[in-house]
């Protein structure tokens, strides 16, 4: 979650490549006792809306108070695509409005929050058991300016997610490396009767998720690196990317109305066509495995779930096992109560929650012992990928900030609709970065 680009990617592939080789044995809680500051009552806002995360939410903070006697916490499950927007409205509001803990997306988000104000350093905070589970590389990414504003509790790279069962249906032998591969896949997996890729246009990031693949395809590292820096869309690659976009799209790999679907709420989202074998494959961050998990008809993991990178895009000057991602992570409000919003933080990273954490959001934690407890093959799949990564860039909405991303989500779905262009695009990112 860090605002420099080039750590973000390095310490992605380094937090998960450690996460991999590494196991460190530690358990219990890592929290003081609050109660010496008194009673202390804080809020605490998470997008975990779905029935294993909203579980591990409350069983955690019960676990929590229970060893804090004179610690509550009231949790608001607030949807996902909601949630930046009323968190911005509350930082604005300060104390009082404000909750006291809560999801933490990084990049430049995280660091306009730093810049108003707003979020707690818990850099001196960090227990040592924290400091043991928790590789440096994974708290670069929660960083501005070196001090640490976030505690990350998930590594969460992303690429296809895809049907098993329906590929082998339909006759493919292995998952596409090349978009020539895919596009002949697509086609094939029309063929048995499923739309070949969801989408969950409605909620626009997902969406706008394609462009920034093709982008990661298309521009090179130092381009990626130099856009974090000005926020302006002036290299060739950008159009490049949104070409490729307009060309693939025109192939109708998408579910008929993609525009119109959401991503995560519902058997007929794009993660719900996915679960219930609609649809072949999704493009969407690792934490898709457990959306799709909560949306099968018996509400348990996909038993035929697979997992494969983002495909070669041919010409391109980005290096092709390139991966993207990010990790969730929860902040302190400047206004929180300490050190009882600290001592929940380091309480979330702990062995036994990270494992459960694992078990609930069907994700790779953040808790270097904890991964080990890690069996899925998709997951494990996963890792490989994001190990042979030269870099991992970070969501480009997230990395840029919320109105730059919002003005380029926003575009590329425009572009999808017919009603803009790919020079669109480009106006409308270097137009909002204007704006600051």
């Amino acid at each position: 979650m860090s605002v420099n680009h080039r750590n973000v990617r390095r310490a992605a592939v380094a937090a998960l490549g450690a996460g991999v080789l590494l196991s460190t044995a530690a358990c219990g809680s890592s929290s003081s006792n609050s109660s010496a500051n008194g009673p202390v009552t804080m809020t605490l806002w998470t997008n975990a809306t779905t029935g294993p995360g909203t579980t591990f939410f409350k069983d955690t903070i019960q676990s929590f108070e229970k060893a804090n006697p004179n610690v509550t916490i009231k949790m608001q499950v607030v949807q996902n695509e909601d949630l930046d927007g009323k968190l911005q409205t509350a930082l604005q509001a300060g104390q009082g409005t404000a909750p006291d803990i809560f999801l933490q997306r990084g990049g430049g988000k995280e660091a306009a929050m730093v810049q108003a104000g707003q979020l707690a350093d818990i850099s001196d905070s960090l227990s040592a058991e924290t400091k043991a589970n928790v590789s440096p590389g994974s708290f670069a990414q929660a960083q501005v300016d070196g001090k640490t504003y976030a505690m990350p509790v998930d590594l969460l790279p992303g690429g296809f997610w895809y049907s098993k069962d329906l590929f082998k249906q339909a006759g493919i032998a292995k998952p596409p490396t090349t978009l020539a591969e895919l596009e002949a896949d697509n086609t094939k997996l029309k063929g048995i009767g499923v739309s070949p890729i969801a989408v969950g246009g409605k909620d626009a990031w997902p969406a706008a998720h394609w462009y920034y693949w093709f982008a990661l395809r298309e521009c090179s590292q130092q381009t990626l690196d130099a856009t974090a820096q000005s926020l302006k869309f002036d290299d060739p690659c950008w159009t490049k990317a949104g070409n490729d976009l307009l060309a693939f799209e025109k192939t109708s790999p998408f579910q008929p109305g993609f525009l119109n679907t959401s991503a995560q709420q519902g058997a007929g989202s794009s993660a719900g066509l996915v679960a219930n074998h609609k649809a072949a494959m999704e493009l969407m961050g690792a934490w898709d495995p457990g959306v799709i998990g909560s949306l099968t008809p018996n509400k348990k993991p996909l038993p035929d779930l697979g997992f494969f990178p983002m495909v070669q895009v041919p010409g391109g000057q980005g290096d092709p096992q390139a991966i993207m991602g990010g990790s969730d992570g929860y902040s302190c409000s400047a206004w929180a109560p300490q050190p009882a919003c600290s001592d929940f933080l380091n309480y979330l990273v702990t062995t036994p929650v990270q494992e459960n954490y694992y078990k609930a959001f069907d994700v790779v934690p953040v808790n270097k012992a904890a991964q080990a407890v890690v069996k899925e093959p998709y997951l494990r799949d996963l890792m490989k990928a994001t190990n042979k990564a030269p870099y991992v860039s970070t969501w480009l909405d997230t990395l840029y900030g919320l109105n730059v991303g919002n003005a380029l989500n926003t575009s590329v779905v425009n572009l999808l609709a017919g009603k803009g262009s790919v020079q669109g695009i480009i106006d409308a990112v270097n137009n909002a970065s204007a704006k600051g």
